[in-house]
């Protein structure tokens, strides 16, 4: 009897501490089965090889697959929407880029609030736009360029991947600082608006670094500056615009967001393992490679960033008078 009711004693207790400590044991079996990572994006742009990038080591280290998984439409809110709306159990975690600061003015209603909704995970790099003209241009600063869009009030076309993109932002954030009149014309990507850059029929684009470095590396495109508050390493001798406009910054930053409610220890995990990443050497050459560099931080000083980005593009979105259904 005594030994019957000892070993209950026993078996109770490690019950009770197994209880206690669940969430800690949950997160030290993490994961058991692959994770999902939403792009809001086709295969093949800088979000989607950004992802796929950082999924294939992560997966190696997690022990379990992180896939991707394109969910595009609706200027990235398809995809961070079907995220917002997942089980909050770590297995399903977004791509989170510019798109998600600017699109909480951009668009007139939203079935969530981003900054609210979104549990911040980690970031993952910071890469400058490119301020390109097209080489036709009699204009070789940006100084130079201010002063001959106020001498050609809305002659200047200034090209863009879309209504509401970072790099259509990035444009309008200039127009706002220096007061110049240029005509907004919107493709459908990076892709035609560079084909028409090329041709001369667009005069100015504020692109992503990876999508026009190698048109500018063989002097098809003119490299005015970069819009970090710091130089590029992958354009040596390209100034900022913050140079001649100061205070103008505009970068494409990139990280992972889940859902509001996953456990924080899982997030911890997460952040723990692709903060890690980062900081291999091989990493570091393959974000140099796409004009990045790591962007190593805590998951509340993600979230900060993402409520500061919210609210600098809100300010701009305005501004450009831009909107969406």
């Amino acid at each position: 009897m005594t030994l019957i009711w000892s070993r209950r004693r026993i078996l109770g207790g490690a019950g009770a501490l197994a209880v206690a400590g669940g969430r800690p044991a949950f997160a030290q079996s993490y994961p058991v089965r692959p994770i999902r990572w939403v792009v809001g994006y086709p295969p093949g742009g800088t979000t989607d090889v950004l992802a796929r990038l950082v999924a294939e080591p992560l997966g190696r280290r997690l022990g379990q697959q992180v896939y991707i998984e394109n969910r595009p439409g609706a200027g990235n809110n398809i995809g961070t929407e079907a995220v917002i709306n997942a089980e909050p159990d770590g297995y399903t975690i977004l791509l989170v880029n510019p798109a998600n600061g600017i699109n909480a003015t951009l668009y007139k209603k939203l079935n969530f609030n981003f900054v609210e909704d979104i549990a911040p995970v980690c970031g993952i790099t910071r890469s400058p736009n490119i301020m390109e003209i097209t080489p036709s241009l009699p204009v070789k600063t940006v100084s130079e360029f201010i002063a001959y869009c106020k001498a050609n009030p809305g002659k200047v076309n200034m090209a863009s991947s879309g209504l509401g993109t970072s790099v259509h932002m990035s444009g309008e954030l200039f127009k706002s600082m220096t007061g110049v009149d240029m005509v907004h014309v919107p493709y459908r990507g990076a892709g035609p608006a560079l084909i028409d850059m090329l041709s001369g029929q667009a005069h100015v684009l504020f692109d992503n670094l990876p999508s026009s470095i190698e048109h500018v590396r063989a002097g098809k495109l003119r490299a005015l500056a970069v819009t970090t508050l710091e130089p590029s390493p992958a354009l040596p001798g390209v100034p900022t615009v913050a140079e001649t406009v100061p205070g103008y910054e505009a970068t494409a930053w990139f990280g992972i967001g889940a859902p509001k409610k996953t456990p924080p220890e899982l997030i911890a995990r997460l952040n723990k393992e692709v903060n890690e990443i980062l900081q291999e050497p091989a990493m570091i050459r393959k974000l140099a490679d796409l004009g990045g560099a790591p962007w190593l931080l805590t998951p509340a000083q993600f979230g900060q960033a993402i409520a500061d980005e919210t609210a600098k593009w809100r300010k701009v979105v305005e501004f450009s008078g831009a909107k969406l259904e």
